[in-house]
């Protein structure tokens, strides 16, 4: 895989993140604004987390600020257009599986260049992935979707474990990158069509009242 397509995918992957923040104001009746904020937040909100944690500043967004173009781009194209765009939320959503893939590969690489351990490159392959996530739900006062359901952040954290197995067979970052996201996305899909979700722990039973 050629970084030419590595760019590229990481841009769709900030698109479809961007579209998906646009919607979740839309569902709030945001304005215009709201709509782009969250769009950008989502969209590059972890990068911009993962470059402050690492002390890499400014974050990469504001050095390449065709990032953010893009987000606000995916702002407006819900804006003017969000009844065209929710129908084909499942198009969508396999987009994002990708983009997913790409943001967890990249935040291993970047975790890795800055010299972080096994944990470290785990946790910011899942927090590069799903960091705009958490930063959009909670702006609109909801329990982040990475922690409450799905088999989302998940898929990220696998795919830092396979960064780091591939980095035992000293394969070049790239392919390294590529592992990683291949495996991110694989197992995205793969929830996203078989449904498959982390167990969850029973809920305490209320005492019973003594009358």
């Amino acid at each position: 895989m050629s970084e030419t397509v590595l760019y590229a995918l990481d841009l769709a992957g900030t698109f479809v993140f961007a579209v998906s923040g646009g919607l979740k104001a839309v569902k709030y009746e945001l304005d215009l604004l709201g709509i782009v904020v969250l769009a950008i937040l989502t969209g590059v909100g972890g990068g911009i987390i993962r470059d402050v944690l690492l002390g890499s500043t400014p974050p990469a967004v504001f050095q390449e600020e065709f990032y953010l173009v893009v987000c606000i781009l995916g702002g407006f194209v819900v804006f003017l257009g969000a009844s065209h765009v929710e129908p084909r939320w499942r198009e969508m959503m396999i987009a994002d599986a990708i983009g997913l893939g790409v943001f967890a590969g990249v935040g291993a690489v970047k975790a890795s260049s800055f010299g972080l351990g096994p944990i470290g490159i785990i946790m910011m392959a899942g927090l590069t992935a799903t960091g705009g996530g958490v930063v959009r739900d909670i702006l609109v006062r909801e329990i982040p979707a990475v922690i409450q359901k799905d088999f989302y952040a998940s898929a990220a954290l696998a795919g830092g474990i396979a960064f780091l197995m591939a980095s035992f067979f000293d394969f070049e970052p790239l392919i390294q990158l590529a592992i990683a996201a291949i495996i991110t996305s694989g197992l995205r899909f793969y929830a996203l069509f078989s449904k498959i979700k982390l167990p969850k722990a029973r809920k305490p039973q209320a005492p019973h009242s003594k009358t």
